[in-house]
């Protein structure tokens, strides 16, 4: 197929107008796990799934469709409420949510009733976010005591004369306490719930949903007591509660000083969006027919037919794996092609330094943004993982001891955060290792886009994709065991410089001195076959 024709210029085109989703607009979704079914079910759900897996794209089709299934959905973005305090944070949601399912009503039944208990509970909450978060009051009672005092005179004169009268005395206690807004919504959580199965049932749909979109936005301490609030809400009504998240930015369950969250398989079910390297065949696979899907919307037959034999799995490993990046890849890649005006394949050189482009830049930028106050110490911990694989050990992967992570298991929570941020991905979550090294591992390679364009050299590029004689993956169990108690040291070393993207800027600089041919400079070692050559010669 010629790279240069309209159809594959249309594609690029669709694949651009996908990037960003907005939930006015139905998105071109490609349905390859079954998941729009799955989201349909009458079930509380958590959907995980790193940045651009597909979280968003798929609550805003279901959106968009719900109405056929007869739900009436109702959609919010946590993004917006971000930089509130708890409980105001909760207080908003719950009023978006009460507002919504008011305007949902027939129009017969606005008539009828124009104020629903929806919209009222709605306004009350409103009125709420306005009063500080703990008051101090002061209430006053009056004590009133009543008694008869009657008096009398007796004259031989006169008849009997009797007085009477009442007196009263009033004593005036006052007493203060705190009144905090948390309180307020415990002892009315039961109106609201009234409210919500009440309006419920003028809907005409048979069921509704609340969709939370990027719920890992929503400050980390507060997400227990949201998620818990939101759940004990919506449980045993007709309106379930559907949140999108990232899995290693979110915390459901706080167990001190009392349970607070949810569990997953018990209270909520859980739909995991992720697809990772452990099984690169089966992701390429997924992300090829996504893509061949959206090459049919754009009239091209087979859009593999552009790749050479080993390009579509370069695009997968500079991806991750992850839908978004893959798209983004793969654009990249085409436009370099059509750039040069030659009629040729894409190969694996096109793919990773079209994977250049998208860099660890973007990622970092992600980091920044959705981290907040964690996200110096992440960066301190990817420099140190990264001069530790590139610079001190020479080879792209690093294990994680598996004992190691159940006693530290906060070094562990940080690994998998840089893991949800793209930065390095799981190739294998349980191995053993090599060198007589007791124990099992789990095992990571670092993100192409640290290591490929430009080409780090003098560095084993670990291919764990393939598998040995032995069965085993290639260079995985000889990889080095990265302390878990030095990512800790290094997040919490504030000394330490935390500017990931001076150091790797840096690297870069060197990498290009390398590539130039500079005198001294230690070649790259060789890896098998021509998936890193490139080759553009080569069509496969």
């Amino acid at each position: 197929m010629d790279i240069h024709n309209q159809e594959v210029k249309k594609l690029v085109s669709l694949i651009k107008d996908s990037f960003r989703v907005r939930k006015n607009v139905r998105p071109i979704y490609v349905d390859v796990g079954d998941n729009l079914a799955r989201l349909g079910a009458a079930q509380h759900q958590v959907i995980f799934g790193r940045r651009g897996s597909g979280k968003s794209c798929l609550l805003v089709e279901y959106l968009a469709g719900a109405q056929s299934y007869t739900v009436t959905p109702i959609y919010i973005l946590a993004d917006e409420f971000k930089r509130l305090a708890y409980p105001d944070i909760l207080i908003r949601l719950l009023v978006e949510i009460l507002e919504a399912m008011s305007r949902s009503r027939p129009w017969y039944r606005k008539l009828l009733r124009p104020l629903s208990l929806a919209r009222k509970s709605a306004k009350e909450l409103r009125d709420l976010l306005d009063v500080a978060v703990e008051a101090d009051v002061s209430e006053g009672r009056e004590l009133r005591i009543s008694g008869e005092v009657s008096a009398g005179m007796t004259s031989e004169e006169l008849a009997s004369v009797r007085v009477a009268g009442t007196t009263q005395k009033a004593n005036t206690k006052t007493a203060k306490f705190r009144e905090r807004k948390i309180d307020t919504l415990e002892r009315h959580l039961r109106d609201y719930k009234d409210a919500i199965v009440a309006t419920a049932k003028e809907w005409r749909s048979n069921r509704g949903c609340v969709l939370v979109d990027d719920f890992y936005l929503i400050p980390r301490e507060s997400q227990p007591d949201v998620v818990d609030y939101l759940h004990r809400l919506l449980r045993d009504t007709d309106v379930y509660l559907k949140v999108a998240t990232i899995r290693h930015r979110t915390t459901l369950l706080r167990n001190r000083p009392q349970t607070i969250g949810v569990e997953l398989a018990q209270d909520v079910e859980e739909i995991n969006l992720d697809r990772t390297l452990e099984d690169l065949g089966q992701t390429e696979e997924f992300l090829g027919t996504m893509l061949d899907s959206m090459g049919r919307r754009a009239g091209i037959g087979d859009v593999r037919d552009i790749f050479n034999r080993e390009a579509l799995q370069a695009l997968t490993l500079a991806s991750g794996g992850v839908p978004r990046d893959f798209l983004t890849v793969f654009v990249n890649a085409v436009e370099l092609v059509q750039a040069e005006g030659k009629a040729r394949r894409i190969t694996p050189r096109d793919v990773y330094k079209g994977a250049g482009r998208l860099a660890y830049q973007t990622k970092l930028r992600n980091l920044r943004e959705d981290a907040d106050g964690d996200a110096g110490g992440l960066e301190r911990v990817l420099v140190d993982l990264v001069r530790f694989c590139l610079k001190d050990k020479r080879k792209t992967g690093f294990l994680i001891s598996q004992e190691e992570a159940q006693s530290n298991s906060r070094g562990h929570e940080i690994i998998q955060q840089l893991m949800d941020f793209k930065l390095i991905h799981v190739v294998e979550p349980d191995t053993s290792a090599a060198s007589g090294r007791s124990g099992r591992y789990e095992a990571y390679t670092l993100d192409f886009s640290l290591f490929m364009e430009p080409r780090r050299r003098n560095i084993e590029i670990v291919e764990f994709w393939k598998r040995g004689d032995d069965s085993h993956r290639v260079g995985v169990r000889e990889l080095p065991v990265y302390p878990l108690e030095q990512a800790a040291r290094a997040f919490d070393n504030a000394m330490l410089d935390a500017d990931a993207e001076a150091f790797l800027g840096q690297e870069e600089l060197e990498a290009d001195t390398a590539e130039a041919g500079v005198a001294g400079t230690p070649k790259a070692v060789p890896t098998q076959g021509s998936l890193f050559d490139g080759d553009p010669t080569r069509r496969g």
